[in-house]
């Protein structure tokens, strides 16, 4: 059960218990879409958390980690990426790591991938209470969400087994993409299939546990002409 209320002062207040310093927009946005999600939690389930600071701590912490390191690395890794690039979240579920990602990170056209109808009702209500310029959500199938369309970065979070998602992603990344895997375990080089490179790998504290940010890019063969 929550400890207290989920305001903003109560939320900035945790962010920096574990490092990061929002403003006071950023941690007014976070305590809605927590507060809505504990909320809906009751009845749908979405995250196994039982209380905001718990998922603050435990889940939430990966998206602040994520637009730090986006945030740090896009003249290296990310320096494609424009006001139009096209960034894909598949299988976004309770809106993790995208909602809180967009909360402090907001480059591109982000898109927010979800199959199952409660869930994407779900980060449509988010959408609709917070609204993060240059985010939408999809409710449909990955597959039917490609079509006709490119990817110039693409988060992947538990959504598939990472090679799984690499050939999924066959043609749909544009040259100069990546693919970022948020992993328990990092990716290794000597397993990247033919047609794309590691470029990266994060390591970052998050709670008790250690756990990575893989960049996988798409070698020219593999982008499209």
């Amino acid at each position: 059960m929550s400890l207290s209320p989920c305001t903003a002062e109560a939320v900035l207040r945790r962010c920096q218990l574990i490092g990061f310093n929002l403003a006071e927009k950023e941690a007014g946005q976070l305590a809605e879409y927590l507060g809505l999600l504990m909320k809906w939690n009751k009845v749908m389930n979405l995250v196994g958390a039982d209380s905001w600071e718990s998922c603050l701590e435990k889940l939430v912490s990966d998206s602040l980690h994520l637009a730090s390191y986006l945030k740090r690395r896009k003249d290296i890794l990310f320096k494609s990426l424009s006001d139009a690039a096209q960034i894909w979240d598949l299988g976004s579920g309770a809106g993790l790591p995208g909602i809180p990602l967009r909360i402090l990170w907001q480059e591109g056209e982000y898109w927010l991938v979800e199959a199952r109808e409660k869930r994407a009702l779900f980060l449509a209500t988010v959408l609709s209470r917070l609204m993060l310029p240059h985010t939408q959500a999809f409710h449909g199938r990955v597959e039917n969400f490609m079509t006709e369309r490119m990817a110039d970065l693409v988060l992947s979070r538990a959504f598939m087994p990472w090679e799984d998602i690499l050939t999924l992603l066959n043609g749909k990344i544009r040259e100069g993409g990546h693919v970022l895997f948020m992993v328990n375990s990092p990716l290794s080089e000597s397993f990247i299939p033919d047609g794309w490179r590691l470029e990266d790998v994060h390591t970052y504290k998050a709670g008790r546990g250690t756990r990575y940010f893989c960049s996988v890019a798409v070698l020219p063969n593999k982008a499209p002409s």
